[in-house]
C-alpha cells in the first residue's frame, strides 16, 4: 500500500473535474493513496493565466467541441459512469458551491459536501448557483443546507478560495 497523497486542484464546474475524482478515487482505493481535493475557481485560474474555457477556446475550430464532446462520450463509457449527465444549466457559477465546499471542510463534513455537490451538479443537473437549490440540495443529504450557505460570506472562507486559486496558479495549474 503507498502513503502517496494527491492533490487535486477542483472547482465543480469542470465536467472533467467530477469525472477525473471518480477515476482517482477508484486508483485510490486500490493503491491506498489520499486524494486532498482543494477548492478553487476555475473561472479565476482562467483570468490569471489569459485562458478560457475549452468551449470558448476551440468555438472556432470547426469541429473540435464536437469531438470533445465526442471524447467524453467514450471516457465516461469506458469508465462506466452512467450517471454522468452534462448539467442542462451549464456553465454554472461555481462561486457559491466552492466557498461552501471549504465551508463544509471547516465544519468536519466536506466529503459528504462534494458528493451531494457533485451528484446535484453532474447527476441530477441541478442548478447549484440558485441559492435555493444549493440549500436544498444539502439538506436533503443531511447536512445542515442554511449554515453552510452562512458560512460562505464568512471573510475567512473567502478568503481561503482566493489563497487556494492563486496557489493553483503558481503551481502551474
Amino acid at each position: 500500500m503507498s502513503s502517496r497523497t494527491v492533490d487535486m486542484i477542483y472547482d465543480f464546474g469542470s465536467p472533467n473535474a467530477y469525472l477525473a475524482r471518480r477515476v482517482l478515487n477508484r486508483i485510490a482505493a486500490r493503491t491506498g493513496a489520499t486524494i486532498n481535493v482543494i477548492p478553487c475557481l476555475l473561472g479565476g485560474i482562467f483570468k490569471a493565466t489569459g485562458n478560457q474555457a475549452p468551449m470558448l477556446a476551440f468555438a472556432g475550430i470547426k469541429g473540435k467541441n464536437e469531438y470533445e464532446a465526442l471524447e467524453l462520450r467514450r471516457f465516461v463509457a469506458r469508465h462506466g459512469f452512467d450517471a454522468f449527465r452534462i448539467n442542462p444549466h451549464f456553465p454554472v457559477n461555481t462561486l457559491l458551491a466552492m466557498r461552501g465546499f471549504i465551508a463544509a471542510k471547516r465544519m468536519g463534513v466536506g466529503d459528504a459536501y462534494l458528493d451531494a455537490v457533485e451528484t446535484a451538479m453532474w447527476e441530477t443537473g441541478r442548478k447549484m448557483d440558485d441559492p435555493e437549490v444549493f440549500v436544498a440540495t444539502l439538506n436533503e443529504a443531511g447536512l445542515d443546507g442554511a449554515a453552510i450557505a452562512a458560512a460562505t460570506q464568512d471573510a475567512a472562507v473567502k478568503a481561503e478560495l482566493a489563497a487556494n486559486t492563486e496557489a493553483a496558479v503558481a503551481r502551474g495549474a
